[in-house]
């Protein structure tokens, strides 16, 4: 997925620049191993990090669960990794990049073996937030890793695929768990995407070349809290995490919640078909790839509003009871979603003029708080008012990123006055 942005602790991380003839050229067995590794990590990131979410409906009618209640198993994950990444990314300057992956994908992957068998919604969630907690070193290192060990000519083709990963394992890890779910039960369909993704994380620890040119440093808390404390007191900053925020917070009720609308009245479907809406997700793909060229035609703040506006029609067409309409609603909302996910996550690195990588973290863990708070808000409004109160949840969260978004044009538009009056006189 697109939100695996770079979260190194360390503001001068170490770079590839002293030795550039041994970084992964483009077309080299070591690029190669490097990109299938790092697609592997991704892939289970994601299949585990949303493992729960298409099984909402199950998990309700076994547990005898609210949605609210279930949608615990999924918040709690986020929760977990949005509060652990900035800490794990310290541990990554001082162990290694490598050794910090390998620990979170098979702790991750071992979790996943145990989860199917908890008793209680407390245990479930829990060990979700355990889970979240360990996966929380993979978005955490694999950015940096790609940074120092690949040349520049092929880093963008590297870390597209490892995009393409996260983007694949947030889609099939929904499909797959609710696909067997439907089939064998919630138990099965947790222990299909445990198995999975321990073939990733295994695939991961003998594809990845070393690291060559990974410096260890230490930790230093006062320095890290001060660079965190100082970006999140920079007024634009602190803007475009809350666009994270706001983003994540509507695909979370979304995501969370459609489930539970088709599987009822009155569309009726079976968990098995209910799931496979999921497969809406690859239009983030083309989305994301899409949002760099209407960024240069538009501009930053006209692709936010663009965001905006497409993902708020989105939640406005899947108001009628029409399953044509709803996955129409869908398409919109998940294109609109990460367009403006890309932008905003992007606009992050190039406005943190030290510190990016804490930049980039804290962004991160916004845009998963904005998850947990959607799957949150969006099942209790279900539960209490149906699907038209989880659509006004999505509604006043893209109100407020356009107020958001407005309150930062006016801003922008007064430095540009103040920059010609300064000019002129």
């Amino acid at each position: 997925m697109s939100s695996a942005v770079p979260t190194s602790a360390s503001t001068t991380p170490a770079t590839a620049s002293a030795s550039p003839d041994l970084r992964h050229l483009p077309g080299s067995s070591g690029l190669r191993r490097t990109q299938l590794a790092l697609f592997g990590a991704g892939l289970a990131t994601f299949l585990l990090l949303y493992s729960t979410q298409a099984l909402l409906p199950v998990l309700s009618a076994n547990l005898h669960l609210t949605p609210g209640q279930a949608s615990l198993t999924v918040s709690a994950a986020a929760i977990g990794l949005a509060l652990a990444v900035i800490p794990i990314s310290a541990l990554s300057e001082r162990y290694g990049r490598i050794a910090v992956m390998t620990a979170s994908v098979f702790a991750a992957a071992a979790l996943a073996l145990v989860i199917p068998f908890s008793p209680d919604l407390t245990v479930l969630t829990a060990l979700r937030a355990l889970q979240g907690v360990a996966l929380a070193g993979l978005p955490a290192t694999a950015m940096a890793y790609l940074a120092e060990e690949v040349h520049p000519r092929a880093l963008a083709s590297a870390m597209g695929l490892y995009v393409a990963g996260n983007s694949i394992g947030g889609m099939s890890g929904r499909l797959i768990s609710g696909v067997v779910a439907g089939a064998y039960g919630w138990r099965w369909g947790l222990a299909s995407v445990a198995v999975l993704s321990l073939l990733c994380a295994v695939a991961f620890r003998v594809l990845i070349p070393p690291a060559r040119h990974f410096r260890p440093g230490p930790v230093n808390p006062r320095a890290l809290l001060r660079t965190v404390t100082g970006h999140l007191h920079d007024p634009l900053l602190g803007r475009l995490f809350a666009l994270g925020l706001l983003f994540m917070t509507v695909f979370g009720a979304v995501y969370t919640v459609m489930g539970y609308r088709l599987v009822a009245a009155p569309f009726n479907l079976s968990q098995g078909l209910a799931s496979s809406i999921f497969a809406v997700y690859v239009v983030g793909t083309f989305a994301s790839a899409l949002s760099a060229r209407v960024t240069g035609r538009f501009g930053r703040r006209g692709t936010l509003y663009l965001g905006i506006g497409c993902t708020s029609a989105g939640l406005l067409l899947t108001l009628p009871d029409s399953l044509p309409l709803a996955l129409l609603g869908l398409v919109l909302i998940t294109a609109g979603f990460f367009t403006g996910h890309c932008v905003a996550s992007a606009s992050v690195g190039r406005t943190a003029t030290h510190g990016r990588a804490q930049a980039s973290a804290l962004y991160l863990a916004a845009y998963y708080l904005g998850n947990s708070l959607g799957g949150t808000l969006g099942a209790d409004a279900y539960h209490a008012g149906g699907w038209n109160d989880t659509v006004l949840v999505g509604l006043t969260a893209m109100a407020l990123a356009a107020g958001v978004t407005l309150y930062g044009t006016v801003r922008a538009g007064q430095a540009m006055r103040s920059r010609m009056i300064g000019v002129g006189s």
